[in-house]
């Protein structure tokens, strides 16, 4: 027989269990959220590497399309150069501030960078201008050969990592 008395909400034998969590279940649940944590954050190292990746990867790209075009004017005609110059660009800021086109009667500049990109892995001083964030190899200079010159043939990252693929971010 059911009393009045064992109704009355709050009383009885099946309501005097605690509200909470004991110790052991916050220990396992701190133990799993440090597990999945210390897989994050890996991942999470990996993500930011290939954005710089693929950000010096675009880098390179616009760079070397602006060398390119360059020398494609110069070949043309379009940029003047001393006879027996190699038609390359002397200097990262000439493809910035342009060069006076020859074909053009009005003496207009033919521009081919809008800004030099800066070496997303370069781990100099900030205020370091973008264009010597950058290896610079001139014509005629073997891969190998070092940087300098007396114009620019190719670009190349100062950074000493590896990429993800395996291959030395200054052989990209």
């Amino acid at each position: 027989m059911v009393r009045l008395r064992d109704l009355h909400l709050g009383r009885g034998r099946a309501n005097c269990r605690g509200h909470g969590f004991t110790l052991i279940e916050l220990v396992i649940t701190l133990a799993l959220v440090g597990i999945v944590a210390m897989a994050i954050v890996p991942l999470s190292e990996l993500a930011v590497q290939r954005q710089k990746e693929q950000a010096l990867r675009v880098a390179l790209r616009e760079i070397r399309i602006a060398i390119d075009a360059y020398k494609e004017a110069s070949d043309s005609g379009s940029v003047e150069h001393e006879a027996g110059a190699s038609g390359y660009p002397p200097s990262l800021a000439v493809l910035v501030e342009g060069v006076k086109d020859a074909k053009d009667p009005k003496g207009g500049l033919l521009m081919f960078l809008r800004r030099v990109p800066r070496d997303p892995f370069f781990t100099g001083e900030a205020s370091t201008p973008a264009a010597d964030t950058w290896n610079l190899r001139a014509y005629g200079v073997p891969v190998d050969g070092g940087t300098g010159g007396d114009d620019v043939f190719d670009v190349t990252s100062k950074a000493g990592g590896t990429g993800l693929d395996g291959i030395p971010y200054k052989d990209w």
